[in-house]
């Protein structure tokens, strides 16, 4: 029977690592559509934010009470984890409590922490699941977020809820089996908090009691293993990406736009055309567009950031854009840009290539209203907890916009024109631009 056991949770076990490897390697495929980026600066500065924004969260303590309660599940997530090794070689190797022997009464000093932790996360899921439900917090109901990504959020916090009540469950009835003996439970001493719940299942037989906790054990490894295939599908896939995330945030100060070296050297032309090369004969490369119409042009950090979005909506509601009445939501820039990226994926693993399908991210999923609206203060950028920058796609829709479409507002194109022909944003020429000084002598 243990033998079958084994083999089943084998097949489990290999069969979700699989499942996940899959989905991990598309979505680095995915990410990589995008364009080439470099990035400067000193290693050991962006290891700092590493351990500064991804692994202590320090953007996140800007507002206290939700900060405290994402930590909890955060190191509750990362820590209790560190138990499912013992339940991955249990399962394995058809044992019960494998550490138990070894550690001695070290080993429920440790169960006894991850049932805090446990009961911690458990906890601040279900104040989460309150706040997004009952009190109904602004920038957690915002139109952006109606159909799945609702489902999504409330799904995640439920799984937690559940995840944690089973892990004190199958503590709880495994210690009720020690106090009677029962064969092959290790004798190990009390559990913090399972101790407790431990009573209420008191009277109860011990093949009840064993049906209970297997039951409990099953259903907990099989929701882990669920879970992390979950995972690459919801937006809680930043618990992984918010360390390359932070790792590549960019160090320059947040107020320096970059400029494409194509759009400077067209400015440099205009103003020096003797400096402008000769066109290249047969040469079939098209020329680089301006901006981003579609996924493929933006880069690939850009890419990173849509799928390490977080939802929180901390972004928009800072935005002063959003604040003032306008369209422009920066958590849906980056949602818009992963649902995209995700189509696009789709349509490679259809047809082997990407294949024209008659859609773009700019207008089919962006309008044009949005990306205007936005003033460029950078406000997003500075709140976001895992170091996302819808500022950078925003900017390169909004060149594809202005620069290949000549899609933009009268009073732009006045200026763009004046700037085009007089190398200044007044309708004056250049010859005339010094008349002003006459007037002071």
């Amino acid at each position: 029977m243990h033998i079958l056991q084994q083999i089943f949770f084998l097949l489990i076990l290999g069969a979700a690592s699989f499942l996940f490897y899959k989905k991990i390697r598309a979505i680095r495929r995915n990410i990589f559509l995008g364009r080439p980026k470099t990035f400067e600066g000193d290693p050991a500065e962006r290891w700092r934010n590493v351990v500064l924004l991804a692994l202590g969260q320090k953007k996140m303590f800007k507002r206290i009470t939700p900060a405290v309660l994402h930590f909890f599940v955060y190191a509750g997530f990362v820590i209790i984890n560190i138990e499912m090794l013992e339940i991955i070689l249990d399962g394995i190797l058809g044992t019960h409590r494998l550490f138990a022997p070894f550690l001695g009464a070290l080993y429920p000093v440790l169960i006894s922490c991850f049932e805090i932790l446990a009961a911690t996360v458990l906890i601040a899921c279900a104040i989460f699941l309150v706040r997004r439900n009952v009190l109904k917090l602004k920038r957690l109901v915002q139109g952006e977020l109606n159909g799945w990504p609702k489902t999504d959020a409330n799904l995640i916090l439920a799984t937690e809820i559940i995840l944690m009540s089973l892990l004190l469950i199958l503590n709880a009835t495994d210690l009720q089996l020690q106090n009677l003996g029962a064969e092959h439970y290790t004798q190990t001493g009390s559990y913090l908090v399972s101790g407790l719940i431990a009573p209420l299942f008191k009277g109860m037989s011990v093949g009840s009691l064993i049906a209970v906790e297997r039951v409990a054990w099953w259903l907990h490894i099989i929701g882990v293993l669920a879970f992390l295939n979950y995972l690459p599908y919801s937006k809680h896939l930043h618990i992984v990406l918010a360390f390359p995330n932070a790792y590549y945030a960019p160090l320059k100060p947040q107020g320096e736009m970059q400029n494409m070296p194509a759009v400077q050297n067209e400015v440099l032309y205009m103003m020096q055309p003797e400096l402008a090369p000769p066109p290249a004969e047969g040469d079939p490369t098209a020329p680089q567009r301006f901006g981003a119409k579609d996924v493929m042009d933006l880069s690939w950090k850009s890419l990173m950031d849509a799928y390490s979005c977080t939802e929180c909506g901390r972004c928009t509601a800072v935005c002063p854009a959003n604040i003032t009445g306008k369209k422009l939501s920066p958590r849906k820039i980056m949602m818009d840009t992963r649902d995209r990226l995700e189509e696009v994926g789709k349509n490679i693993d259809l047809n082997g290539s990407f294949t024209d399908d008659g859609k773009s991210l700019v207008h089919d999923y962006i309008t044009s209203e949005e990306l205007r609206a936005c003033t460029t203060c950078n406000a997003c950028v500075e709140a976001c907890p895992v170091s996302i920058s819808p500022l950078d796609i925003i900017v390169e829709a909004r060149r594809y916009l202005v620069m290949e479409e000549s899609n933009s507002p009268q009073e732009w194109n006045m200026m763009f024109g004046n700037i085009e022909n007089n190398m200044a944003p007044w309708k004056f020429s250049p010859d005339e631009r010094d008349k002003w000084v006459e007037e002071l002598v």
